[in-house]
């Protein structure tokens, strides 16, 4: 199939990337030139602005659009709107809140035009372990677009099977999912973000208490000097809590175990709270949710190890560089 593509940074470029490793073609664009030509040198087809980029497709056109939630994506699905003609589709694959979602397909739909939502997880990995996308818009457009999704996810893998799954989507287990309309799967991907922050954070505090073990402010015999790098390799082999981000930890703390490099200062990008805001609309309560969100505004004044190890692990799978504080 053919894809456009605007927005080529961590994301965006590599996706055009793994698409085309798949015998798809795509034709990209991005507001630094650099970035287009990066691309265009795997095989696709650089675009000198949004209206060459949609010559450059055959109808029905679909369009992947990987930017930063918020304005830059509202302006660059306006104008892509602008040029479009019915039957046409845009994918919004960043990290729009689902409401605007909703609003945005509303609006497209009274022009014949398509909307489909895609949280995708993956980051600066996902060239080669693949994305796991969490869909939303109508089924019927989500199964025309399938080979897209199939080539990107990341597939079966060495993850075991479940075995209870009987007579199921078989989508899921290949690493994607149809959640349901416009909204759905931006929706999903809110959630997953915002549990990310509290896995995120039971780590951090959890080594933050290994780290201080060996405090003056404890009686000699009580403290240890522990090798946290040591302890999350051992937890990543056969442990309950081994998990990705476990990983991603332990790399971290191989390279540098004291984490100089960062300041502790956490930033957020928005799901966290959103999540957040639909808990209280949903009347659920969801308290490690909410402190891990709280614990990263805390960081902004001051940081503890813990703190400087969420960064660290933010930078690992998503390449984040925090602002210093």
């Amino acid at each position: 199939m053919q894809l456009g593509v605007i927005g080529l940074g961590r994301m965006g470029g590599n996706i055009s990337v793994r698409l085309m490793r798949a015998g798809h073609s795509c034709v990209v664009y991005d507001h630094s030139s650099d970035a287009v030509k990066r691309v265009a040198s795997e095989g696709a087809v650089g675009a000198a602005d949004i209206a060459d980029l949609l010559r450059g497709l055959e109808k029905p056109r679909a369009v992947w659009v990987m930017l930063p939630a918020g304005e830059i994506t509202e302006a660059t699905v306006s104008a892509l709107a602008e040029h479009m003609e019915p039957g046409d589709t845009i994918i919004d694959g960043g990290n729009t809140f689902y409401k605007d979602d909703i609003r945005r397909a509303k609006t497209l739909r009274e022009k014949g035009l398509n909307y489909i939502d895609v949280g995708t997880s993956g980051g600066v990995w996902g060239l080669d372990r693949g994305y796991c996308m969490m869909i939303g818009g109508p089924a019927e457009l989500v199964d025309r677009l399938d080979p897209i999704f199939s080539a990107l996810a990341p597939g079966m893998g060495d993850v075991e099977r479940t075995k209870e799954r009987h007579n199921r989507d078989k989508r899921p287990e290949q690493g994607y999912m149809y959640c349901g309309p416009a909204g759905a799967g931006h929706f999903v991907k809110m959630v997953h973000n915002g549990i990310e922050y509290g896995l995120m954070q039971a780590y951090a505090e959890g080594f933050d208490v290994l780290k201080n073990k060996s405090s003056a402010d404890l009686p000699e015999d009580q403290r240890f000097s522990l090798d946290v790098a040591d302890i999350a390799e051992v937890w990543r082999r056969g442990s309950v809590v081994s998990s990705w981000l476990l990983d991603l930890t332990a790399s971290a703390l191989a390279e540098n175990e004291t984490l100089s490099e960062f300041t502790g200062h956490v930033s957020d990008s928005g799901e966290g709270r959103w999540t957040i805001e639909a808990a209280i609309e949903e009347a659920v309560p969801v308290p490690v949710l909410s402190s891990s969100l709280y614990a990263r505004f805390r960081s902004r004044s001051g940081n503890t190890f813990g703190e400087k190890l969420l960064s660290a692990m933010r930078n690992k799978f998503g390449g984040h560089v925090e602002t210093r504080g």
